[in-house]
Parts: structure tokens; C-alpha cells; sequence
């Protein structure tokens, strides 16, 4: 009994405000009133609104009443029955960010597998670099390691030959660079984020396995090339699913959960590669498992995104998926509660649902912006982790310095974006980022080592901060391009983001294998970069604590309104 008695006290709430709302606020009288003028009064309809302005403006004002219930976006559904941020989204999000943890375990584990190994005289027993073996016969010196604990040392890849270890880096990013815009169409359109994320997952490990059975160099690129194409719709759904069922204001923290797995992911590289130093084979065996396992055993626990059902029609399994997430969190949502559909005319025979991202002018400006940002960013924090050989240092300590780096700036990432706005915490870390760049760059000049014997340990740490800033801004600008599209598009732009990004780091390996002739200009280079990356986000949208809109229509005119409002 009491349990009827408050619904029918909240229908009766709801349908006051709304009736006041429709009064006060219908776009007739808006548009027409003076600020001189009383707003004039306008009857409610007792039926669903055909207007489609209210859930344009992605706000909790869409409400729209009926005489067998109410209907509310996935916004508002979210915000007042299930709750912005409870148990079931942070389990939901941590299960679908742990497939993070595989992606940077394929990025990055070229920093072992592909490293310059030592090299010793038979004769004297001394240290020589791989420059010094080119005049030397093969039977004057011999591999410290052996030659099966790097690419290198099993297929001689020095002197004329030393090219070729980028190779196999540069095409994997190229093959994310591809895959990218796969997975973003098939996420957005057949699939859905769920699907998509288990196909990612299941085709990481038949590649990466494939990739310890290479008998040569030129078949090793060609799997780095496929593995870096069929793994690149992970980072990219991850973050849409993670996101996409959480309140507005927790957005940005939730959307770091993948990067702390991420971390996990990269540190996790130096104690395989570590124990696995004498066989690259058996490394990639290894880390080929994994995504497996996830795709199996954990994936299957986690929920599609209910925005992307609903924007293909499917409003019945939004619905459960919004009703569990609310039951796991303790509540329950009315049962008279339906969800607006925002694509308006769906039913009519003559009604197409597609719209061509192409066509919409804000959204190309746009994704050019992210994307111009994104090349710098990726360029960056990939070229630091991969130049970490170029340092005077132990790779496996530089590597692990450079991984646990990677923690304060996921929890820094997390708090500055709730205090602060997107933009200019994206590009302030990508000031600082290439600041200790060209720092570094300073602190390699033979002169400066000279001079100053702690200036290995001053450019560890200049370095060490770099990444830090990098990471920061890869991370914010990963959370940026989520909230500046629509839902029908989100994944489409989010891969089309994770695309410039392996644009850029595709780029990294050749600058990286430069570097190891000149330290200094590599720096120089990745110093620059950055910081061209921060000024490009001048041009883009601040979006904290916006709406995430469902359509390029919906988002257009919402956004076309604000602008008209903040001129006035």
C-alpha cells in the first residue's frame, strides 16, 4: 500500500512540474516572448509530444507525459532513478576497462621484443655497441643475450639492416590506424560496443599468437600489421561503454578507469619481458592468452550500451539494461517509465534513421580538430616510451619508471577533470609535455653531461615528468572526444580519434631509430609536437558537465541554441 501511495505521489510530482514546465517553456512561447512580456500560457497535452525540441536539448527538461506514464531520456533516467555514479556502474565500468590492460600489452611490448640487444668480442670479452659490429666478421663477436631473446639478434638486424626494426612498429600503428575506423563503423552501426569489443579480443590473441611463429622479419611486420589492426577496437569501446551509462558529472573520472588498466598493462611489460628476456617468441605467447581469457570468461558479465539500443530501436533491452543497472544499485525504476526515442518520425515507412557524419559541418570542423590534436598527442606519448633506448639508462628500470608514471597521472587526470574544464587541462599537459621535452633534448648535449655528472639522472627524471604531462593529456583527449559527439556517432569519432593517435605513433619508431644517432633531435622534435598539440584545442568545445547527446541533429541544434544564448 505504501508503495502505491509514492507513485501515486511521483506521478502526481511529475506531471505538475511538467505542467508547468509545458506552460512556462514551450518553444511558441520562448521564441516570441520579450523580456517585457508575461509568458503566456499554454494547456498541456495529455499525450506523448511529437515536438522533438525538448529531447534536442538533451536536458533534464525533455520530459514528456502520457496518460499510461512518462517517458525521460537516458540522461534523466540515469540522473533520477538509477543514479549518477552507484555500485553497478563502477563494476560495470572496471569489467570493461581490465581490456585495456591487453591493448598496452600489444602496443608496447615492441620495447622488448624488438630492443637493441648487447653485443661482446670474442677475443677481449668487451661491451660494443651494434654500429661498432659492421666491420667485424660474424665470427669475431657474438649476441650477450643469444639470439633469440630480441628480433634483432635472430635475424642480425644491424649496420645496413638497422632500419628494419621500425618496420614492424610503424606497421602495427598503421594497422590500428586502419582498424580504427573498422571498429568504429561496426561498433556504431552492426555490432554494437559489446560485440565489437569480443571480436577485438578473440582476433588479439589468434594474432599475437601467430606473430611468435614468424620465420623472418618481413612475415613478423605483416602480423604486427594485422595485430595492431584487429586490436584496435578495444581502447575505443571500452571507453564508450564505460562511460556511457554513468551521469554526466562522473564521465571524465569513470573514463580513467581504462587508463589505470592500461598502466597495469604497461607495467606489467618489464617483469614478462624480464623473465622471458631470452625468448621474444615466448613473450608474445604469453601475453596472447590474455585477451583471450577476458573475451571468455568476463566479458560475457557486462552490459551493451542502452544510448545504443535505444538509437537503433531496440528500446525493450535499453530498458532492462537501465532496470538492472538501477536493481544492482538498489532502486528500482517506475513501471509506468518509458524512454523518448530521439530519433523523431522512426515509424513513418518513408523515415531514414541514417545520417551522413560527412554531410554535418560541425562534426567534420570537429573531428579535423581532434584529430589534428590527436596525431600530436599519439606522436608524443608513444615516441617517449619508445625512445626510452635512446636514454643512458637500464631499459627494464626506464621502462618501469616511465609505467609508474603512468599512476599519478591517471589519478591526477581523474581529479582535474572534475574541478577542471576539458580544454584547458588538455592542453596545459601538453605545454608541460613538450616543455620537458626540449629539457631533455638540452640535458642530452655532450656538453651539459660533461658539465654536469648528475645529468643522467636530471634527464630521467625531466623524462620521467614528460611522460607524466603526456600521458595526461592522451588520457583527457581520449575523454574529450567521447563527450563531443553523438551517440549514433560516438564510437565512429571515438576510432576515428584512436586513428590519429597510431598516426601519429606510427610515426614515433622512425623518429625513435633516428634518435639512437641523435638523441637531441628526437627530443627536439617530440617537444614541438606537443605543443602545436596544445594549441590546436583552442578551436574546440569546452563539453564538462554537458549532455551527451544521441543524434547530429539533436547535438547541432542544442548546440546552434547555446551559441544564440550566449551571443544574446
Amino acid at each position: 500500500m505504501c508503495i502505491n501511495i509514492y507513485g501515486y505521489l511521483l506521478k502526481t510530482y511529475q506531471s505538475s512540474k511538467q505542467n508547468l514546465k509545458t506552460r512556462l517553456f514551450t518553444p511558441e512561447t520562448t521564441e516570441k516572448m520579450k523580456p517585457s512580456e508575461p509568458p503566456k500560457l499554454v494547456a498541456a497535452s495529455s499525450n506523448i509530444s511529437n515536438d522533438p525540441s525538448a529531447s534536442e536539448k538533451g536536458e533534464a527538461t525533455s520530459q514528456q507525459q502520457s496518460s499510461n506514464g512518462y517517458a525521460l531520456t537516458v540522461d534523466e533516467v540515469i540522473e533520477q532513478h538509477i543514479g549518477a555514479l552507484g555500485f553497478a556502474q563502477i563494476v560495470h565500468a572496471l569489467l570493461v576497462s581490465i581490456a585495456w590492460t591487453f591493448d598496452a600489452q600489444s602496443t608496447l611490448i615492441s620495447i622488448f621484443s624488438d630492443a637493441k640487444p648487447a653485443a661482446r668480442l670474442l677475443t677481449t670479452g668487451a661491451i660494443v655497441e651494434g654500429s661498432m659490429l659492421c666491420g667485424l666478421s660474424t665470427g669475431e663477436w657474438e649476441w650477450v643475450g643469444g639470439k633469440s631473446d630480441t628480433i634483432v639478434s635472430e635475424w642480425n638486424l644491424i649496420c645496413q639492416h638497422k632500419f628494419l626494426v621500425a618496420l614492424p612498429s610503424t606497421l602495427f600503428f598503421i594497422g590500428s590506424l586502419f582498424g580504427s575506423g573498422v571498429y568504429g563503423y561496426l561498433a556504431d552501426s552492426w555490432f554494437g560496443r559489446k560485440k565489437t569489443l569480443f571480436i577485438s579480443c578473440l582476433l588479439t590473441f589468434v594474432t599475437a599468437l601467430a606473430i611468435s611463429f614468424s620465420p623472418n622479419v618481413w612475415v613478423y611486420a605483416f602480423l604486427r600489421f594485422a595485430n595492431g589492426f584487429f586490436r584496435s577496437g578495444i581502447g575505443s569501446c571500452c571507453i564508450v561503454l564505460a562511460t556511457e551509462v554513468v551521469g554526466k558529472k562522473w564521465r571524465g573520472q569513470v573514463g580513467q578507469y581504462g587508463f589505470f588498466f592500461f598502466t597495469l598493462g604497461f607495467l606489467s611489460l618489464p617483469l614478462m619481458g624480464y623473465l622471458e628476456r631470452k625468448s621474444w617468441r615466448n613473450l608474445y605467447r604469453i601475453t596472447s592468452l590474455l585477451p583471450l581469457g577476458y573475451a571468455v570468461f568476463l566479458l560475457p558479465f557486462a552490459y551493451e550500451s542502452p544510448r545504443w539500443l535505444l538509437v537503433k530501436g531496440r528500446n525493450k533491452e535499453a530498458m532492462v539494461v537501465l532496470k538492472k543497472l538501477a536493481r544492482r544499485n538498489g532502486k528500482q525504476l517506475p513501471a509506468d517509465l518509458s524512454l523518448v526515442d530521439p530519433i523523431q518520425g522512426r515509424d513513418d515507412p518513408s523515415f531514414s534513421s541514417s545520417e551522413n557524419f560527412w554531410r554535418t559541418k560541425w562534426a567534420v570542423k570537429r573531428i579535423v580538430m581532434v584529430m589534428m590534436a590527436g596525431f600530436g598527442t599519439g606522436f608524443v606519448y608513444y615516441g617517449i616510451q619508445l625512445n626510452a633506448e635512446n636514454l643512458n639508462f637500464n631499459l627494464y628500470l626506464t621502462v618501469a619508471v616511465n609505467a609508474l608514471m603512468e599512476f599519478p597521472a591517471v589519478f591526477i587526470g581523474s581529479f582535474l577533470l572534475g574541478v577542471m574544464n576539458r580544454r584547458p587541462l588538455f592542453s596545459n599537459s601538453s605545454y608541460l609535455a613538450g616543455i620537458c621535452c626540449l629539457l631533455c633534448a638540452v640535458l642530452s648535449l655532450h656538453r651539459v653531461t660533461r658539465a654536469l655528472p648528475v645529468s643522467k639522472w636530471l634527464q630521467l627524471a625531466v623524462e620521467a615528468v614528460g611522460f607524466m604531462a603526456s600521458s595526461t593529456a592522451y588520457d583527457v583527449l581520449y575523454v574529450y572526444g567521447v563527450e563531443l559527439f553523438p551517440t549514433n556517432v560516438r564510437n565512429f569519432a571515438v576510432s576515428l580519434l584512436r586513428q590519429a593517435f597510431m598516426l601519429g605513433a606510427s610515426a614515433a619508431p622512425l623518429l625513435v631509430a633516428l634518435g639512437r644517432e641523435s638523441a637531441m633531435m628526437s627530443f627536439i622534435v617530440f617537444g614541438v609536437a606537443s605543443v602545436l598539440s596544445g594549441v590546436v584545442s583552442i578551436w574546440l568545445r569546452e563539453t564538462r558537465n554537458a549532455p551527451l547527446y544521441e543524434t547530429l541533429t539533436q547535438q547541432g541544434k542544442a548546440e546552434e541554441m547555446e551559441n544564440e544564448t550566449e551571443h544574446s
